[in-house]
């Protein structure tokens, strides 16, 4: 049985007409295959102007340069292009602000002094940190890239940061990365190999602070039955600019929880990418954002269903406030032929708390095969509930109190599902501060 639930503004992907309906993107349309019998497709001429293709059809060229699963990948710099606006990969974002992560810098470190500092901790009885060559396994055996800033991250990485969580054990404290720019102006470029060994458990925090042009790599591979959280925290300074590719590869009957949170940085752009090894998987994306005056945070997931059996589940909730706060949210989720059985859903929710911000926000849904469980969508963005707040203030709740009791449990249910305690806690004491700045 296939589901699809869509809500929101029927305008999603046309910036034009979103920011006609306050702003806002909702739910894009859904590009869907299923299993035809007894049809006729080799006459199809429509098909090919709608960038469409029938199952058992060669896809078109316009089709197969929007299809998420056909992207070209590959490690030569040279091979990618410079991203352009007409792109479907960067229609929404703006260019200009990343201009300085499409050159192929190196990183800027200097005697005594990184571009980016790192502190690695890890749990007790933990193997030490340790680093990977290109070419070295398991760097590059999941993660190659799509895109120009992805190649030269890679490319101008000598040693991977290479963290893992051994074999048949659980991991009571997590392992810890914390990154720290030293400037603005200086180029970082990194590359993180993080794994999970067979039936182990382990949770894996990613710190952003300070400021630095950076570019990044993270590569998660999750073995049979084992258990990984990721929870990456960008909370740069205003003037800090990067762009990030995170991709997990997740092994027989085991599962990834990826929890994206940013608050802070000038520019964020944060490409999320998800596939099965065999059947049994489970991946959960969580992602929070708060973006405020002239800040622009960018979302991208990708969800590759390629083995049968396999769910997913993405729920992404996002806040704007400040003249030109922009965030964009794309979920595209592709569910292979060969993929049956397959059960997902993603969710984007935006809260506009003020004049002069807009969310963009696409689902997007392919299916390849009819034999699934369940696949479904909703975007919505919107200001305050009217009927929420009158109930509040008809309780003698002040109109600030109630607007915040709002926004606090808009993100309860992202904050509430990321396991370590004091996360919770600093997400809940960010969310106050940012509050404070547009509600007093």
């Amino acid at each position: 049985m296939t589901s699809t639930d869509v809500k929101g503004a029927e305008s999603a992907g046309d910036p034009t007409a979103n920011e006609a309906v306050g702003h806002a993107a909702g739910a894009a349309p859904v590009a869907a295959g299923s299993a035809l019998e007894d049809v006729d497709t080799t006459a199809a001429p429509e098909l090919e102007e709608e960038n469409l293709s029938l199952p058992g059809q060669p896809a078109s060229a316009a089709h197969a340069a929007l299809n998420r699963g056909a992207r070209k990948r590959s490690f030569e710099v040279s091979e990618h292009e410079v991203p352009k606006s007409d792109v479907e990969e960067w229609r929404f974002t703006p260019l200009r602000r990343f201009t300085a992560l499409f050159q192929d810098e190196p990183t800027d470190d200097r005697a005594g002094d990184p571009a980016v500092d790192y502190q690695v901790e890890v749990p007790e009885g933990a193997a030490e940190p340790s680093t990977l060559a290109p070419g070295q396994a398991p760097r590059g055996t999941v993660l190659v890239p799509e895109d120009l800033p992805t190649a030269v991250a890679s490319a101008r990485t000598e040693q991977a940061l290479h963290l893992v969580a051994a074999k048949n054990v659980a991991y009571d404290a997590p392992f810890r990365i914390e990154m720290t720019g030293r400037g603005a102006d200086r180029r970082g470029n990194a590359h993180i190999v993080l794994e999970a060994q067979e039936s182990s458990s382990a949770t894996f925090v990613l710190n952003h602070t300070g400021a630095a042009q950076y570019a990044q790599n993270v590569e998660m591979i999750i073995g049979d039955n084992a258990q990984m959280t990721v929870i990456t925290l960008h909370d740069w300074d205003d003037d800090a600019v990067h762009i990030a590719t995170h991709h997990a590869r997740v092994g027989r009957d085991s599962r990834l929880k990826h929890v994206a949170v940013t608050l802070g940085g000038s520019a964020v752009r944060l490409n999320s990418i998800g596939e099965y090894a065999a059947p049994g998987g489970e991946i959960e994306k969580l992602g929070l954002y708060f973006s405020d005056e002239n800040q622009f945070f960018e979302n991208r997931l990708f969800v590759d269903h390629s083995a049968p059996n396999c769910t997913s589940n993405v729920a992404y909730k996002g806040a704007l406030q400040g003249k030109n706060a922009r965030s964009v949210w794309v979920g595209d989720v592709l569910i292979r032929k060969e993929a049956e059985g397959t059960n997902t859903y993603e969710l984007n929710r935006n809260l506009v708390l003020t004049e002069g911000a807009r969310a963009d926000s696409v689902p997007n849904l392919e299916i390849e095969t009819g034999e699934i469980e369940g696949a479904g969508h909703a975007a919505a963005t919107g200001r305050f509930d009217d009927e929420q707040l009158f109930y509040l203030r008809a309780r003698g709740i002040p109109e600030i109190e109630a607007r915040r009791l709002v926004v606090r449990g808009f993100f309860a249910e992202i904050i509430q599902q990321i396991d370590v305690p004091e996360i919770r806690e600093r997400l809940s004491a960010a969310i106050e501060d940012e509050l404070a700045r547009s509600m007093n």
